[in-house]
């Protein structure tokens, strides 16, 4: 499969500054790519080094070709701040930007697929905000791009809407668009991402599959338990368990797991608060490979990272 986006040795610098520093990346045709990273990672660079709308060193292709080359009505890119005139209405706005094309789509099945066909004639101003954000990447598909660049395209977007916009992206790549997808969500990468790379200070810390990447290096399948008892309790146990100030926690517990891990804890005798069970996610990989909390969150085990599953003792059901 050919690569439809490809870096090597990707620099970027602003002045004594290095944004991107050394990316190289392979990302194949009618796949979805993943870039996460934090704000200052340097994702929004990297975009514009791949897209050609900034000078960089190294080398970069963008449908065989160098990025700054490449016919326009093949490339959509919705950045992350982008503001359209505010006093048309939403069927105004993608008629505009599909005039600016030779060829473009039907503004109103555009609509159709980012669920605005209802707001048609609302001026954008007037828009919610994750009305706008539907909008813009509205925008970013009126040319039939055939290679999409989506720079955190479900800020501010509803949970209802943001899994309409997975579904779309999904169905574009099925049909052949490649997705190049930057985002803060690890959720939305690994539901969409067929490949992952992961950026921290302008360099890729790791890349892979989501799954490939959270078997490396995201640890175990865990249940915290909130208590003041000490971990001995449990040494007959079939369970390896650590303990914390007010916790305990039980590794590789598997879901079916869990049932026996609550029966340990009876037969102990041991009173707990709440118990918390937690699979590996992409979060805990970033924690892993750069000893940071991705957008500051806790550290895996403390019930913060995605896929938690908060559970009451009997007493407060």
């Amino acid at each position: 499969m050919d690569a439809a986006v490809l870096a090597q040795d990707v620099t970027k610098r602003y002045g004594d500054t290095v944004a991107v520093d050394g990316v190289s990346l392979s990302v194949p045709e009618g796949t979805v790519f993943g870039l996460i990273g934090p704000n200052g990672a340097g994702k929004t660079s990297l975009v514009r080094c791949l897209t050609g709308t900034t000078a960089y060193d190294g080398e970069a292709s963008l449908l065989g070709s160098p990025p700054e080359t490449v016919e326009r009505d093949r490339i959509g890119l919705l950045p992350q701040s982008f503001s359209p005139p505010e006093r048309l209405t939403v069927s105004e706005l993608l008629g505009y930007y599909a005039d600016l094309y030779d060829e473009a789509r039907d503004p109103a099945s555009v609509l159709a697929e980012v669920g605005l066909e209802g707001a048609a004639d609302t001026w954008y101003e007037e828009l919610s905000g994750g009305q706008q954000r539907r909008a813009c990447v509205g925008i970013t598909l009126v040319n039939d791009p055939d290679v999409l660049f989506l720079d955190e395209p479900t800020t501010g977007i509803d949970p209802v809407g943001r899994r309409d916009l997975w579904t779309l992206i999904e169905d574009l790549a099925a049909a052949g668009t490649t997705v190049f997808l930057t985002s803060h969500s690890m959720d939305e990468v690994e539901r969409l991402a067929d490949e992952v790379a992961m950026l921290a200070a302008g360099e890729i810390v790791a890349a892979g599959t989501p799954s490939s990447l959270i078997a490396k290096h995201g640890g175990d399948s865990r249940l915290v338990v909130r208590t003041e008892a000490s971990a001995d309790v449990l040494a007959d146990s079939r369970f390896r368990v650590e303990s914390s100030a007010g916790r305990l926690t039980l590794h590789d517990i598997d879901a079916a797991d869990i049932d026996d891990a609550v029966d340990a804890l009876a037969a102990a005798g041991i009173q707990y608060e709440s118990f918390t069970w937690t699979e590996p996610t992409l979060e805990d990989v970033y924690l892993e490979l750069t000893g940071e909390a991705f957008r500051g969150l806790g550290a895996p085990g403390d019930g913060a990272t995605a896929g938690a599953v908060q559970t009451e003792t009997e007493a407060e059901r």
